[in-house]
C-alpha cells in the first residue's frame, strides 16, 4: 500500500468509527420513554437526519411528530420525523422556515410529553431564526462577514446567539415544562455544550457584550448590518433580555448528552495506523489556528521525524483532530482543509517520503463537495506541470480547483456524520 493509500485508508477508519446509528442507540438506552405523553423529535445539523433515522429504528412506535433541519443532500429515509433541507454555512429562508416550525413544535409539548432534540455540527445556520428587527438577509450577510474575517466558531456563535429566538438556550425554552433529551453530536474542540450548533438547549455563558466584543476585535462593527449592531448595543445596555444563563430553572428538566466527538475518530485513526504497520502518534485533538500556519507546523514536524528528532520513529502516521481557520483575503474557491493541504504542499516541495492529508469528517470542506486534499512533495511541481502557479493559488484562497485538476481531492459524499477535521501526516520509512 503507497504512503497515499495508507492515508485514504486511515480517514476512511476513522469516518467509518463515525458512523451515527450505534451512538444513537447507546444513548437511547438511557432515556426512559413517556408513560403517557408523546415523544416529539427536533433538531438540526448535518448529521441529524442520520440521528432521526436512528431514532426511528428503535423508538419508531413511539414517536407522534418530528421535524429536523439537514443540509443539502444530506436527507435519509424516514417516516414519522420530516427532514428538511436547507442552506449551510450561510442560512437561507428554506432554513428560516425550519427554524419556525422547530420552534412550534417544541412550543406544542406539555409537561408529560418528551422532546428529543438531536443536534450536530451544522446546526445553527440550518436554523436562522432571526430576532426582529434584524432579517434573514442581515443574518446572511452577518454570517458572511465573520466566515471571511476568520472568525472561530465560539465567536461566531456568541453572535448568532444574541440575534437569534432558538439558539443559546432558547429551544428548551420554548420547549418548557415538557422534558428535554437533547443528543449532541460535537463537532468543536472541547465539547463545550453550549457551543455545539449555538447551544439551543443549554445555558449560555455569552451575553451580549461579549457578541460586541467579537465585532470590535475583527473590526466588523462598521460594516455589520446595522439592526444587528443596534440589538446587540441595546442588549449591552441592558434593554432585552439576555439569552437563559446557568441556574435558569428552565434546565430542571433538560439534560444534554455529548454522544459522539473527535476523540471516536482519532482513536479510531491510530488504530488504523497500526494496523497499517505505522506508528500512531496523536498529536492533539484540539488542533487549531490558522490553516496556512498549521500546514507549516505539520511539515517541520515530518522534517524532524525523518531526521529521528521527532515525537515518533518512522513508518508513522502523525494524527490531529481539530479545526483550523481560514482569513479569507482572495476570491477563490476552498475549505480550510484543502488550503491546509496546499501551504504543506508548497512547504514540502521536493520532500520524499512524507504525504499529508486532511478533510473533514462531514464530507464538505467550506463551499465545495470535497472533503479535503492529499498532498505530498510533488504536489507543487505537478501544479506547474499544468500550468497553475501554487503559491498564487494559494495568495488567491483557490485551493479548490488545483487539487481538483490534481485529482487529488478527498471526496466521500455526505457521510451524515460531523465529528470535526482529521490532519494525517504520514512518513514512510527511511530510504523510502
Amino acid at each position: 500500500m503507497t504512503l497515499r493509500e495508507s492515508a485514504r485508508s486511515i480517514f476512511d477508519a476513522a469516518l467509518a468509527a463515525g458512523d451515527v446509528r450505534p451512538l444513537v442507540e447507546r444513548a437511547l438506552a438511557g432515556i426512559a420513554r413517556p408513560a403517557r405523553g408523546r415523544v416529539l423529535v427536533v433538531g438540526a445539523g448535518k448529521a441529524s437526519g442520520a440521528m432521526a433515522a436512528a431514532v426511528e429504528e428503535a423508538w419508531g412506535d413511539r414517536i407522534a411528530d418530528g421535524v429536523v433541519a439537514v443540509k443539502d443532500g444530506y436527507t435519509v429515509p424516514t417516516h414519522k420525523v420530516r427532514l428538511l433541507e436547507a442552506g449551510h454555512p450561510v442560512p437561507d429562508e428554506r432554513g428560516a422556515a425550519a427554524a419556525r416550525e422547530i420552534r412550534a413544535l417544541a412550543e406544542s409539548a406539555g409537561a408529560e410529553d418528551l422532546v428529543l432534540v438531536l443536534i450536530s455540527g451544522g446546526g445553527s445556520a440550518l436554523t436562522p431564526a432571526p430576532a426582529p428587527p434584524i432579517t434573514l438577509a442581515d443574518k446572511q450577510a452577518m454570517t458572511r462577514l465573520l466566515l471571511a474575517a476568520g472568525a472561530t466558531i465560539n465567536q461566531l456563535n456568541a453572535v448568532r446567539k444574541h440575534c437569534s429566538l432558538l439558539k443559546g438556550g432558547q429551544l428548551a425554552r420554548a420547549a418548557a415544562p415538557a422534558r428535554v433529551e437533547a443528543l449532541l453530536l460535537s463537532d468543536v474542540v472541547g465539547d463545550p455544550l453550549d457551543v455545539i450548533a449555538s447551544g439551543p438547549t443549554t445555558p449560555d455563558v455569552s451575553t451580549f457584550a461579549e457578541a460586541l466584543d467579537v465585532l470590535d476585535g475583527l473590526a466588523l462593527r462598521e460594516r455589520a448590518p446595522r439592526a444587528v449592531v443596534e440589538r446587540l448595543e441595546q442588549g449591552a445596555r441592558g434593554q432585552i433580555p439576555e439569552t437563559p444563563k446557568p441556574g435558569d430553572p428552565l434546565f430542571a428538566r433538560v439534560r444534554n448528552t455529548v454522544i459522539g466527538n473527535n476523540r471516536l475518530v482519532v482513536d479510531a485513526a491510530a488504530s488504523r495506523a497500526r494496523n497499517l504497520g505505522l506508528a500512531p502518534h496523536v498529536l492533539t485533538r484540539a488542533f487549531e489556528g490558522e490553516a496556512r500556519q498549521a500546514a507549516l507546523r505539520f511539515v517541520d514536524l515530518a522534517r524532524s521525524i525523518q531526521a529521528g528528532r521527532g515525537p515518533v520513529e518512522p513508518p508513522a502516521c502523525v494524527i490531529a483532530g481539530g479545526e483550523t481557520t481560514v482569513t479569507v483575503r482572495g476570491r477563490g474557491t476552498g475549505g480550510r482543509c484543502q488550503e491546509f493541504a496546499l501551504a504543506a504542499a508548497l512547504a514540502m516541495e521536493g520532500l520524499e517520503g512524507v504525504v499529508i492529508l486532511a478533510a473533514g469528517t462531514d464530507g464538505t470542506d467550506g463551499p465545495t463537495e470535497a472533503a479535503g486534499a492529499v498532498s505530498d512533495g510533488a504536489s507543487a511541481a505537478r501544479a506547474r506541470e499544468q500550468g497553475l502557479d501554487a503559491a498564487a493559488l494559494l495568495a488567491d484562497n483557490d485551493s479548490n480547483p488545483l487539487f481538483g485538476s490534481l485529482g487529488d481531492l478527498v471526496m466521500t459524499g455526505p457521510t451524515n456524520t460531523n465529528l470535526l477535521d482529521l490532519y494525517l501526516l504520514v512518513v514512510g520509512p527511511p530510504g523510502a
